[in-house]
């Protein structure tokens, strides 16, 4: 119905009704049809699982590079009605059935398609699993998409093929992350060392062909923070070691030390000035360092530094008899 025409019937003047089901506009009091083309209000919401795919199966209306087709391939529905609610024949929906298996395989009809719906999947999986944003997903997948018009990537490794790709993307980003702990959510833990090495290889490889891009410096901030996220330590505990990491980075303290071993000792010196039990286990797991290393940024911390301690009086009065 255009612009121009009465908003109620033109018959009755009662209100309209929008029958989305047959695709018409009908009055509400005398049943008069007023248009059979409703206009298009978008695509319908994304349903859950397979039925909620199947009944709303459309093109999404949002385009995403995580897809090979960019996520605006329109799906046949898996439905055996047509759409006015009626039942389909029988040898129609075979015929339905079969288009829909030979859509599938147009989509990936190249040994290359195939090949970058591998990759995307897998980075949509690694970051699914590290529960990193969406626009890690988004930069791996453009920075993929890129080698991949420049560099023949055939026979090369997926799973370190997308590890290097989120690597690249969370330095990019400023996200701090390892990868051997990227490669901890793309293959078995048996798998880990070669593949990571594998990737790094590759990451090479991609710095070399697109260059190396001005990424954001990654603060000692940062890896604290990040630390202390994952072994859940104290709010108070990562304010003071974030405290004294501000008052003592200054100088030559962590020239040539690994800052993530720094972050974890900060955490730990923090912890015992508090008085709170953090094991050193946890924190080196996390930090992807040993616990002598700890300890001997502990002991630099301490050796370059003067911490004045001030103890608050205790509210408590112990009974006296």
């Amino acid at each position: 119905m255009s612009a121009l025409e009465p908003q109620g019937c033109p018959e009755c003047k009662s209100a309209l009704v929008d029958d989305a089901q047959n695709g018409e506009t009908v009055c509400s009091s005398c049943g008069i049809v007023i248009s059979e083309q409703l206009e298009d209000r978008g695509p319908e919401p994304t349903g859950g699982g397979t039925d909620g795919v199947a009944r709303l199966a459309r093109a999404t209306g949002m385009t995403t590079y995580a897809q090979h087709d960019l996520g605006i391939t329109t799906d046949i529905a898996a439905s055996r009605t047509d759409f006015s609610g009626k039942r389909i024949n029988p040898a129609v929906n075979g015929q339905m059935n079969n288009l829909r298996k030979w859509q599938q395989r147009i989509r990936v009809s190249t040994p290359r398609e195939r090949r970058l719906a591998n990759v995307l999947a897998k980075i949509g999986e690694i970051c699914q699993g590290s529960m990193l944003p969406r626009n890690i997903l988004e930069t791996a997948s453009v920075i993929y998409r890129n080698l991949d018009a420049r560099v023949d990537v055939k026979g090369r490794s997926v799973a370190s093929m997308s590890v290097a790709a989120v690597y690249m993307a969370c330095k990019r980003c400023g996200v701090v992350r390892s990868i051997d702990e990227i490669c901890g959510n793309a293959c078995p833990a048996r798998n880990v060392k070669a593949t990571s090495k594998l990737a790094a290889k590759y990451y090479r490889t991609m710095v070399m062909e697109m260059g190396a891009e001005p990424a954001p410096v990654i603060t000692m901030d940062k890896h604290i923070s990040r630390i202390a996220n994952v072994t859940k330590t104290d709010a108070r505990i990562e304010r003071l070691a974030l405290e004294i990491a501000a008052k003592t980075g200054g100088g030559t303290l962590g020239d040539g030390k690994a800052p993530s071993g720094m972050a974890a000792a900060y955490l730990y010196v923090s912890s015992v000035l508090l008085g709170q039990n953090v094991p050193q286990r946890d924190v080196s797991a996390t930090a992807g360092v040993t616990e002598v290393t700890i300890r001997a940024r502990c002991r630099d911390i301490l050796e370059s530094s003067k911490f004045k301690i001030t103890l608050k009086p205790s509210l408590r009065r112990d009974d006296q008899d």
